[in-house]
């Protein structure tokens, strides 16, 4: 964390000097889980890793729902209140694990917030076929979405009580209501809320219903500070609360304007820990994993790592591999596309359908180019970060060509541990690409022509050429780290609750 983190943190956002100012972050997923035997095991997600580092700090509550019936059981030997408990990785973290009825719970996350947000925030949804939004959808926002955020608010409420001045940072696209809820109990609560996917442009938000709509932008609107990976989704959140909310907004400064307060609206480009990537790169298991690869690397390699996530665009990346194959046989039995997939979401219909889509367009590649030697995609579908460690330690080509996406961590993880000088193909419609796309071969995510030139490029690139680009990368990826992005939304905090 970087070094005024602390220092921020042990002062009100009013600048009064308090040292016991309580901090609270809310998501849907804690930074610990609980197994059978109840024993601590690490919280998953992007959330997770990204908060690690503040929340382990001895001010901050982490409150987040109970992700299985032995999370729910921690909960209640605890009084279902906040403790301390100790991960994996040796950091303390004082949480609050939630509790919310399953049938509730199961509608919040399986019908409102994955898949329908979801796939409104990624420009998912085929609007000709769906979705259709009936009875189930809309009581599954009320009786679920809401029921969930509710219960994850009065939490929020029960460990304020007795605090002055408390600062609350909630946590992505699951607990949109919540922040009206705690303002309207206790309106002197800063509230602060990052979004971690993409926030979409004004149309994509008209497939809800309006009345969704205005409850989803009203709780967003209640914090003080909203918070965006970059400025074209700050923009466009920007341009939404003028188009459907009819709200006074000024794009210049980053304001909406509401009858009594302003809401900050802000991009803050979420950093990765460059040190402890590098440092895992280095690991015994990695290097086992990279003595095995290395026997059975053709002369050049290309690598994506993702989850099997329909945003991730992952069938149009082995299109654009089968026709660079049709166009340059000369690669033949030259160059391998090791995927790395993380199956995601299997229970929603159409993440299960997408997967075997996945598995069988691999084996129609691998049939139309492949020889008894030699298999041009290699199809692994696991989450292993030491095998993915491995990978990006010896690609040529590294392919992230998401349709759209909050950050895209891949595209900072794989230059910074790289030895190859491997050239980054990147999707202009990623996060990351705002920072990285100078350095990077920019491509139309949807134009498989250009993402095989693109792939033609990147294999025939000077060496010269690759190393500046390599270079420039690791420059832009190691300038920064989690701290400061932690810090650059504590220091905004401490300026805008000034001016209350």
């Amino acid at each position: 964390m970087g070094a005024t983190s602390e220092q921020q943190l042990d002062a009100s956002p009013q600048g009064a000097g308090s040292q016991q100012v309580p901090l609270v972050l809310v998501s849907n997923r804690g930074p610990v889980t609980f197994d059978a035997a109840g024993e601590v095991q690490r919280g998953s997600g992007g959330v997770v890793t990204a908060l690690t580092g503040l929340a382990s700090h001895r001010h901050a509550i982490w409150i987040a729902s109970a992700m299985s019936e032995h999370d729910a059981e921690a909960s209640r030997r605890n009084g279902e209140r906040s403790f301390t408990v100790r991960s994996p990785s040796g950091q303390d973290f004082q949480v609050r694990l939630v509790v919310s009825d399953a049938a509730a719970y199961d509608r919040f996350y399986n019908v409102v917030a994955n898949p329908l947000l979801w796939f409104i925030q990624h420009y998912l949804w085929d609007l000709s076929n769906a979705p259709d939004i009936r009875r189930e959808e809309i009581e599954a926002f009320e009786f679920g979405y809401n029921v969930v955020n509710e219960d994850l608010a009065r939490a929020v409420l029960e460990e304020l009580e007795g605090s002055s001045e408390p600062v609350v940072m909630v946590h992505d696209y699951h607990l949109y209501t919540l922040p009206d809820l705690v303002r309207r109990a206790r309106p002197d609560v800063f509230l602060h809320h990052f979004v971690h996917i993409p926030w979409t442009q004004s149309d994509s938000w008209r497939v809800l219903p309006t009345r969704i709509r205005e409850e989803i932008f009203g709780g967003l609107l209640a914090n003080d500070i909203i918070g965006f990976h970059t400025r074209s989704y700050r923009q466009n959140f920007l341009q939404c609360c003028r188009d459907l909310m009819n709200l006074e907004v000024d794009f210049g400064h980053g304001l909406v304007r509401l009858e009594d307060r302003e809401v900050w609206v802000r991009a803050y480009p979420l950093a990765i820990d460059h040190r402890a990537t590098r440092q895992i790169a280095q690991s015994a298991r990695v290097e086992a994993f990279e003595r095995e690869l290395l026997q059975r690397r053709r002369d050049f390699l290309i690598l994506r790592v993702d989850r099997a996530d329909l945003s991730k665009n992952v069938l149009r990346g082995f299109s654009a591999f089968d026709l660079f194959l049709a166009q340059h046989p000369e690669f033949s039995e030259r160059v391998t596309f090791l995927a790395q997939l993380m199956p995601s979401r299997t229970d929603v219909p159409q993440y299960a359908e997408y997967l075997e889509r996945i598995e069988a367009l691999v084996a129609v590649v691998n049939h139309r180019h492949g020889t008894p030697d030699w298999m041009p995609i290699q199809l692994k579908l696991r989450d292993d970060l030491d095998e993915a460690m491995a990978a990006y330690k010896h690609y040529d080509v590294l392919l992230v060509n998401a349709m759209f996406d909050g950050m895209n961590l891949v595209a900072k993880e794989g230059p910074i541990v790289n030895e190859r000088e491997g050239v980054s193909i990147l999707s202009e419609n990623t996060g990351a690409h705002e920072e990285l796309g100078e350095y990077a071969l920019s491509v139309n995510p949807f134009d498989i022509q250009e993402l095989a030139n693109s792939i033609y490029a990147a294999l025939t690139m000077p060496p010269r050429e690759r190393r500046r680009r390599a270079e420039g990368l690791a420059q832009i990826v190691t300038s920064r780290d989690p701290g400061d992005w932690i810090d650059e939304q504590l220091a905004d905090i401490r300026a805008k609750g000034r001016s209350r």
